[in-house]
């Protein structure tokens, strides 16, 4: 059978798997080793699984990955969030709708330690929801800004779904995290905007809350003096080239476990808790990038990624038209799998495609995190948003899921205006990568 023929049957053959719900790593590395096995042999199909396998398992800079994990597991199970709201409260309470801009810097705030959507998202809803929902704020607006913020932490370094990108994509993964933070910056003034935009029109969305001395404001922040050189060091050790990004990792593990133990807010069950949901999380990442490597290697055999490549340059048509074409399958695809999973599926298709037209590969990689962020807070997935959900009906039940997605547009409208900003002024993400390195 012709090898483009085989390709494009075994695309259909996943998607048709997918449907089933089995899990995206398995029909990865299923319909990889079937068809890699069709095309070449059996044996080349088992030393293929083998092989990528071992090597994801003991890849050293796949070792970043659980060591960011365990950090912001630390990081949730140390207080290290209440800490922050309650600076971000301090600061923005007494402003109109003040309590969710409050949450939504936290929520960027406390991804720089995280680097998971959901973990953000469920952290500071347990945080930040109660004190809204004291304050008379309505549901959709406290329950949204929280799934909305929550994705932060999507683009935020030290982000999961950015260094697995530079790692399929043999892209420095330090330059991905200097790439992230203008626009993470950004989005968040974004969000604040459309916040006092939102509660400009109906004042009782989000009433005023509590005004604070500057004696007050500036004692909250010395509370966060240790996260901020915890972070400071992690980041900044990276970006100057003092630590490699395994280094870093390992650095922010031992500097939130530090202060955790020394401010003792760190039990021995919270320690285990975090060992836990480290290894759980960490084995269903690493499944999922061995399954892409060997679906990639599929592919890679049938042509496929090269053919479409060819395909597109051929056109007459502006580069920009053709990305935005790209994005719009990643925004329909981040509607309906997870944002880890799509990327994943397809890098090995528009990776060649963008390279050849000849865009940064840095840029390519944070615009499509935050495509797929709008995943996270739109139907039928949204995983941010049943997370939040789950989490509000254990202190305000009265919060349903029409509440949270409808208090999610506001955000949903600000992440495609941030897209557009970047996609008409790219040295905004470029901006830091080309200074530093």
């Amino acid at each position: 059978m012709e090898p483009t023929t085989l390709g494009i049957i075994g695309i259909f053959v996943m998607l048709a798997l997918l449907m089933t719900r089995m899990p995206v790593a398995y029909v990865m590395t299923l319909v990889g080793f079937g068809g890699f096995s069709m095309l070449i042999s059996v044996k080349g199909g088992m030393n293929l699984l083998s092989r990528s396998f071992y090597d994801t398992f003991s890849s050293y800079s796949l070792s970043t990955i659980p060591l960011f994990i365990l950090m912001g597991q630390l990081a949730f199970n140390s207080g290290i969030s209440r800490r922050l709201y309650s600076a971000a409260y301090h600061f923005f309470g007494h402003i109109q709708g003040g309590l969710a801009m409050a949450t939504v810097a936290a929520c960027t705030a406390f991804g720089s330690v995280c680097g998971s959507s959901p973990a953000t998202a469920a952290t500071m809803a347990t945080v930040g929801i109660p004190e809204m929902k004291r304050y008379g704020y309505s549901n959709s607006l406290a329950a949204g800004s929280v799934a909305s913020g929550g994705g932060l932490g999507m683009i935020m370094p030290p982000s999961i779904v950015l260094i697995v990108y530079g790692i399929l994509t043999e892209q420095s993964i330090g330059e991905l995290f200097m790439a992230g933070i203008l626009p993470s910056v950004v989005l968040t003034i974004l969000f604040i905007i459309a916040i006092a935009i939102v509660c400009h029109r109906d004042p009782s969305l989000g009433p005023k809350g509590e005004t604070f001395p500057l004696s007050a404001k500036l004692k909250s922040l010395m509370g966060l003096m240790d996260t901020i050189a915890v972070f400071a060091l992690v980041i900044g050790g990276m970006f100057f080239g003092f630590f490699t990004p395994n280094e870093s990792a390992a650095v922010g593990v031992l500097g939130i476990l530090t202060l955790g133990i020394i401010k003792r807010q760190l039990t021995w069950q919270a320690f285990v808790n975090s060992l836990y949901e480290t290894l759980r999380t960490s084995v269903m990442v690493l499944f999922l990038v061995a399954g892409a490597l060997i679906f990639g290697k599929f592919l890679a055999v049938t042509r496929i990624p090269f053919n479409v490549a060819e395909w597109t340059a051929s056109f007459d048509l502006h580069p920009l038209i053709i990305v935005s074409m790209i994005l719009i399958v990643y925004f329909i695809g981040g509607c309906i799998m997870d944002a880890l999973a799509l990327i994943m599926l397809t890098i090995p298709v528009f990776y060649p495609v963008i390279t050849t037209l000849g865009f940064d590969p840095i840029w390519f990689g944070v615009i499509i995190v935050l495509v797929t962020q709008i995943g996270v807070i739109t139907p039928p997935v949204g995983i941010n948003v049943y997370v939040v959900y789950g989490m509000a009906q254990k202190f305000a039940p009265d919060i349903t899921l029409e509440d949270i997605f409808k208090g999610t547009m506001p955000f949903l409208l600000a992440i495609l205006v941030g897209i557009v900003l970047f996609a008409i002024f790219p040295q905004i993400i470029l901006y830091l990568p080309q200074a530093m390195y």
